[in-house]
């Protein structure tokens, strides 16, 4: 995905248009909340141990918000962001570090 990024921004740098990308890790939405029931449910345990085991690997502690995502996505495609292209961030707490 990066390459890709990287090579659009390169095609298209031309016409004023930036391209950058964005990477989220694990965002907390109803479908986090069905895994961790149907896993709870098939292998037992108690509902959040799932969740509980996916946030003790991120560094800040809990899973992403929709919002966290939300807020680069609107930076990216704003006035602000006109002079970054070719770039890829990843929004995941820190997850990656590890």
């Amino acid at each position: 995905m990066r390459s890709l990024t990287e090579t659009a921004a390169l095609e298209w740098a031309g016409h004023g248009i930036t391209v950058n990308a964005y990477s989220p890790g694990l965002v907390h939405t109803d479908m986090w909340d069905a895994l961790d029931r149907e896993i709870v449910a098939l292998e037992g345990g108690t509902p959040g141990d799932v969740i509980a085991g996916a946030v003790s690997d991120i560094p800040l502690g809990r899973l992403e918000h929709p919002d966290d995502v939300a807020g680069l996505v609107s930076y990216l495609a704003s006035p602000d962001a006109a002079y970054l292209t070719g770039r890829s961030v990843v929004v995941d707490g820190g997850m990656l570090l590890g």
